[in-house]
Formats: C-alpha cells, structure tokens, sequence
C-alpha cells in the first residue's frame, strides 16, 4: 500500500484553491471543474467540491473537522506567515498560533483555511 493523497470536501472550492496556491507557491492542477490537486514530492494534497462525494450520502460535510493539521515545511516561517498575512488579509480567529519556537526547536506558525483547517507552516531547526 502507498500513501496517495489527503483530501478536503468543500463548499467554497474556489477560495480554497486560491489559499492553497498561496501557501503552496504552485497553481493547482484541475483535471475537472469540481476538484483541484496540489502534487509535491511524496504527499498530494487534493480539494473537491462537495458535489464530487454525494454518493456517500452524508459521511463527509465541509468544514466540521477539529483534529487535522495540513503541514508545510517551509525554509523561513515568519517570511511565509507574513506573507499569509498580508497577500489573503488574514484575521484574527483565521491565525492559530503567530511564529513561536516550539519546545523540540521546530518554528511553527498555524492559520486556518477558508474551511477551517489548521494549517501549520514550520522549519526544523538548522543543525551543523
């Protein structure tokens, strides 16, 4: 078995594209009008309207999950956080955690997507 992709299901497919092509820095791939994919070494990252899962009558909706974190390793977490902030106008319940140092030396900085999904954006700490 191999690992293929995470997927979000929502309703707003075009504002979460666009997010999405920011953090990432890449356009997304449409292979259809209802679904978009972010492909990157190792891990997909795909986005689907909720028009693509109605067969499963109900076991997804949009925007109700409270347990997953979406991660970027990113060279400069304050760069790319500031960027964020400034290019999609971030607001405050949309900013989870400003750039802090977390206790085992990874930088990290969390936002929320449009559909509420923590996103973290963290460097690792350099080492010689």
């Amino acid at each position: 078995m191999s690992f293929a992709s995470v997927r979000i299901v929502t309703d707003d497919l075009e504002g979460l594209v666009a997010f999405y092509e920011q953090v990432t820095g890449q356009q997304a791939e449409r292979p259809a009008p209802v679904f978009a994919q972010f492909t990157g070494p190792g891990a997909t990252l795909a986005i689907a309207s909720t028009a693509t899962v109605a067969m499963l009558g109900g076991a997804l909706a949009p925007a109700t999950n409270r347990s997953v974190v979406i991660e970027f390793e990113v060279a400069d977490v304050d760069h790319e956080f500031a960027e964020l902030v400034r290019t999609l106008a971030l607001r405050g319940e949309d900013v989870v955690l400003e750039p802090t140092t977390m206790p085992w030396g990874n930088r990290s900085a969390l936002v929320r997507d449009p559909a509420g999904k923590v996103v973290n954006l963290f460097s690792t700490p350099i080492t010689d």
